[in-house]
């Protein structure tokens, strides 16, 4: 009889043949689901989809791009924040400057 703990699906069940010809189950570990983008919910590019203790393995530029927000967004949520943020950066560089020009002629 199986062990309790092989019972639920925690183990993925996979059928393995063996030198001598027989099929029997072996219960390995499931992977995880593929990381997402936190925007837009796609999987990422770039970052592999494996257990943690092979991802720990890996060099440090094999686990997420190098770019900012590697890891976290996807490259079209990336250009949008960084588009976003250089809009926001502009119109307060206008509103800093009128605001000078404004107080020099009184």
């Amino acid at each position: 009889m199986v062990d309790g703990k092989l019972k639920s699906r925690r183990f993925r069940r996979v059928s393995v043949k063996t030198p001598g010809g027989k099929t029997v189950k072996h219960y390995r570990k499931r992977k995880p689901s593929p990381a997402i983008c936190a925007i837009y919910g796609t999987p990422l590019a770039g970052v592999p989809k494996d257990k943690t203790s092979k991802i720990r393995n890996l060099p440090k530029s094999q686990r997420r791009p190098e770019r900012p927000y590697g890891g976290v967004l996807s490259s079209r949520a990336m250009r949008a924040v960084i588009k976003e943020q250089s809009r926001i950066e502009n119109q307060e560089d206008v509103v800093e400057s009128e605001s000078m020009e404004g107080g020099e002629s009184q």
